[in-house]
């Protein structure tokens, strides 16, 4: 018995060293193929002592709304193309790739607040994108944009909060240890090539499915996600979400910055929809201007919604800063 097992496990152990080298392999693989389709970026790269930060930029107005991608959201300039295609018709748009995401570079770097948020804003200056901004965070990203508005109120004309995780709300609920695991195992298969096998490692398939992209972007959504996978960025700043956000409760909150907080659910009775509500409230009513408003959708609220979110945005703006 004890030779079966042994020869059990040693057939076992060789035959995932071939699957993994036969996935692994493909992957580069099809990375070479790929390789022609991510050399037109229509973004301006930004050095940073030889790592480069994409910045997209279209559209021509009087606000400027910089779109801010949640975790994870590998390709942001294609992801968030139906919304801002909304905004570009009458203002101007950017979409700065932070460290680890679409055509930036990884970084390997600290994923502190303040390092991610002085890349993101010599990004957009040294991209010729000046403030003041109406920022449009989503999930991870609203720790930045508070942040931003906390540290810079005069570059912060409002913000646009799109399911965003406040930093309070990472406070009471921490990074734990399943999604610590989770994540660190989304790295690892990504890095050895397995989102080729499980797509939803590296990409939201809803993107696939909506027609704001043409087929040959969606040829490069899918293979800049491919390439970007889950890296050591994305994971650096999910697990440093919550001493990120203790950085920003340390400081007064954003009182003179207008703030319009879209809070997604799917079940307005649920624990979580009637606790994310409260706790947006609870935010907002310590500003001088604000508005709360719920949206019956995914936590991807921008796939689903991009026409409401727009008009509700403007409305909100002409009823808070004007043009």
């Amino acid at each position: 018995m004890k030779k079966i097992m042994k020869w059990f496990w040693i057939s076992f152990l060789i035959l995932l060293i071939v699957l993994i080298g036969s996935v692994y392999s493909f992957h580069k693989f099809k990375e070479n193929k790929e390789t022609s389709l991510l050399e037109n970026n229509a973004g301006k790269l930004i050095d940073f002592n030889g790592k480069k930060v994409n910045v997209y930029s279209e559209g021509h107005g009087e606000n400027t709304f910089i779109f801010m991608a949640g975790s994870a959201v590998a390709a942001p300039m294609y992801e968030l193309k139906g919304l801002y295609r909304n905004f570009s018709k009458e203002d101007k748009i950017a979409v700065v790739e932070r460290a680890g995401y679409g055509y930036s570079d990884v970084f390997n770097d600290d994923r502190d607040i303040d390092v991610i948020l002085e890349q993101t804003r010599e990004a957009l200056i040294k991209g010729g994108i000046k403030p003041p901004y109406v920022l449009v965070p989503h999930s991870i990203s609203g720790i930045e944009a508070i942040y931003w508005a906390q540290k810079y109120p005069k570059e912060v004309k409002a913000i646009v909060a799109l399911d965003i995780g406040l930093p309070s709300q990472y406070i009471k609920h921490p990074v734990g240890l399943a999604e610590k695991t989770y994540m660190k195992a989304s790295n690892v298969l990504t890095k050895l090539g397995f989102q080729r096998m499980i797509p939803t490692l590296a990409y939201n398939d809803a993107v696939l499915k909506k027609d704001f992209l043409t087929l040959k972007e969606k040829e490069i959504f899918k293979a800049i996600s491919n390439k970007q996978g889950t890296n050591n960025d994305m994971e650096q700043e999910f697990l440093y979400s919550v001493k990120n956000s203790i950085k920003s409760i340390s400081l007064p909150v954003p009182k003179t910055t207008p703030i319009l907080f879209i809070d997604a659910y799917l079940d307005k009775n649920s624990e979580p929809a009637i606790a994310s509500l409260k706790d947006y409230k609870s935010f907002a009513e310590q500003l001088d201007a604000y508005s709360v408003i719920q949206i019956k959708s995914k936590h991807s609220i921008y796939l689903y919604h991009p026409t409401e979110i727009y008009k509700e945005t403007q409305k909100f703006i002409h009823q808070t800063v004007g043009n």
